[in-house]
């Protein structure tokens, strides 16, 4: 039987995903003791996706990586990291912050092939198109020493995938199908966002087709 862990959980409308960055912004007093008490322990926390209505069973451990601003009111500007993925068993709320029982869980062992990384390698090329579209970094290093996994897991991540699509990529436990799943959705996401943009560019004028405007006196 998987040996359970207590972690604090901090539920919000974000999926958080294994080795991505993600800043938060701490001003509720239960966060910023939990934050406080994480800094201080070295410990993580689990960041688990919240619609609204639900928490989702399944997250991602966040380490604070820096504490980037300290506010004179307890305040926090923090810039997190992803690590272990979690499903939680049950939760606890005996302190003044949620907590859970967690189990972890990891891909499954594949053998993956040169197929493999191929694809990879042309996600990693359209994830940078669609952020140059988009005006942001690319939120890796380039470097062509990633993992399989750790890249399947920057393609997931990429703006313009949905809370429950980013939870589902989470949730898959294989780097292959993550990967086969994520390389066509960049491709349509990119599609129409061309299209958005050229939509915008087309009526961006003064709101008349030139070829019928005809030269006044």
């Amino acid at each position: 039987m998987p040996e359970k862990t207590l972690i604090p959980l901090f539920p919000l409308g974000v999926v958080l995903l294994p080795g991505l960055p993600l800043p938060l912004h701490i001003f509720e007093e239960r966060y910023k003791q939990m934050i406080g008490e994480c800094v201080e322990r070295e410990e993580v926390f689990g960041m688990v996706a919240y619609t609204g209505s639900q928490i989702k069973s399944a997250g991602c451990t966040a380490r604070v990586a820096e504490v980037l601003k300290r506010y004179e009111d307890g305040r926090l500007d923090i810039m997190t990291v992803g690590e272990r993925r979690f499903v939680i068993s049950e939760q606890d709320e005996s302190k003044p912050y949620l907590q859970g029982w967690v189990e972890y869980f990891d891909d499954q062992e594949e053998e993956l092939e040169d197929r493999d990384r191929e694809l990879a390698l042309k996600g990693l090329i359209l994830h940078d198109e669609l952020s140059r579209l988009l005006g942001s970094a690319a939120d890796h290093d380039g470097s062509g020493a990633m993992e399989l996994q750790e890249i399947s897991f920057v393609l997931a991540g990429s703006q313009g995938f949905s809370l429950e699509e980013k939870q589902a990529f989470l949730e898959m436990t294989s780097t292959r199908e993550r990967l086969s799943k994520a390389v066509p959705a960049l491709e349509k996401l990119i599609e129409r966002l061309k299209l958005t943009l050229e939509i915008k560019r087309i009526i961006g004028g003064n709101g008349h087709p030139p070829s019928l405007l005809g030269d006044k006196d």
